[in-house]
């Protein structure tokens, strides 16, 4: 098979810049071993919370150049101070258009309730979650706190706890559904993701709004797990008409409600536009010549060679085997033998103090200015790294995990259009 871009990875940063070529009319193939790192999203999406010297960031736009100062070795420093705007715009369009509802802007963070129930900055939140404008309180005052009897993924007292440490006063509620007692009976069964199939169908949705309008006293808001529906997305907005005040949501313990349908929301577009997804399969082999990659080989299509112009390694980190480390202390990435950055010495990687930076967060892969692959210092023309593989950032202790994968994506993308 001949395409003009093959991408290796098939979780944001894959389908983001994936959707953007096919948008251009680029005929574009995703090679996706099985599930991404998405599936442990808490519902917002990152784009720059703090510098390295551990200054807190309220506008990002504006933070990125003092960013590249104190690194330029970071992503974004690639992209450039200019283009950041352009592109966090771009991938917040991109993800309008594909269906998921996100609210904020790169110029001023917002802050996302965590399951445990702390305030952290961010950059988009999807629609019907909570979301304050404060690191230290919350828009309400009385809030009335729902789980399901036997979820055991959502901790209300944890919440409530907060609740009260940020002002507020808490009501917590307990619902019981015949419609979930067969997912009762195993308690692996009460995971977020099955729950939320339950709630797809509208008489599940009604009824526990009637259990909602008769508990919630004169709350000004209805809190809730993210559970309220997988093949559909407006489950807070529908509950919030049908019981007469803002119903939000908070994200659970994985795997993610709100990350399986963003996954779902973008594969969809991605086929929409003419792309082919081909899920279950793995990169395994390819051929190059004159530092060009002409083909890769996967596990399903045997010797049946797939054939590019460009190719995009967007296979993610050490969560999703991106890159892989050895007890000898060496960092590799193991299909295309890309250039990786670390420290030699195995001691070095890591601090003891679990709560401290930890060096090994910045390894990853090297890529020029162009953000193409090296290997053996020399750049593969038409090969591409985007995402969190990528070296030079700590995407825990900056708030940028999210913003690296989609912005990069782009640039990727991007890159690749001018050549056409």
């Amino acid at each position: 098979m001949k395409f003009e871009t093959i991408i290796i990875g098939g979780g944001l940063t894959g389908l983001l810049c994936g959707i953007r070529l096919a948008k251009e009319g680029v005929r574009c193939a995703i090679v996706s071993t099985g599930q991404s790192a998405l599936h442990f999203s808490s519902g917002s999406f990152d784009l720059l919370n703090r510098l390295p010297d551990g200054t807190m960031v309220d506008n990002p736009i504006e933070a990125v150049n003092e960013l590249i100062r104190q690194n330029p070795e970071h992503p974004y420093s690639r992209i450039g101070v200019e283009r950041f705007a352009t592109l966090a715009a771009e991938a917040t369009s991109l993800l309008i258009e594909a269906g998921i509802d996100v609210e904020g802007d790169a110029l001023h963070n917002h802050f996302r309730l965590t399951p445990v129930g702390y305030l952290k900055p961010t950059w988009l939140t999807i629609s019907g979650y909570v979301r304050s404008e404060h690191a230290d309180k919350l828009p309400w005052q009385r809030i009335a706190l729902f789980n399901i009897t036997g979820f055991l993924d959502f901790h209300p007292q944890f919440l409530s706890d907060a609740i009260r440490r940020f002002g507020g006063a808490c009501s917590q509620h307990t619902i019981d559904l015949s419609a979930l007692q067969t997912l009762r009976e195993n308690p692996s069964e009460m995971r977020s993701t099955n729950i939320a199939r339950v709630f797809d169908r509208v008489e599940v949705l009604e009824e526990l709004a009637r259990i909602i309008k008769e508990s919630a006293g004169d709350a000004d808001v209805v809190m809730m797990p993210a559970v309220l529906g997988i093949d559909r997305n407006d489950g807070a907005k529908r509950l919030t008409s049908m019981v007469g005040r803002p119903v939000r949501m908070v994200a659970t313990l994985p795997p993610s409600v709100p990350g399986i349908q963003t996954q779902i929301a973008l594969r969809r577009y991605f086929q929409q536009l003419g792309g082919i997804y081909m899920l279950g399969d793995t990169a395994v082999n390819y051929n190059i010549e004159n530092d060009m990659i002409k083909a890769v080989y996967t596990v399903n299509h045997g010797g049946d060679p797939l054939f590019a112009d460009n190719f995009v390694l967007a296979t993610g980190s050490y969560f999703s085997r991106g890159i892989e480390t050895t007890a000898e202390g060496k960092l590799t990435e193991s299909l295309f033998g890309v250039d990786t950055l670390y420290l030699s010495e195995r001691k070095s990687w890591y601090n003891r103090d679990l709560f401290e930076t930890q060096p090994f967060e910045r390894f990853g892969l090297a890529a020029d200015s162009e953000q193409r692959a090296l290997r053996g210092g020399h750049s593969i023309r038409n090969l591409y790294v985007a995402g969190a593989g990528l070296a030079g950032f700590n995407a825990v202790k900056e708030g940028c995990g999210a913003g690296v994968s989609m912005l990069t994506a782009l640039f990727a993308a991007s890159r690749i259009l001018q050549k056409i």
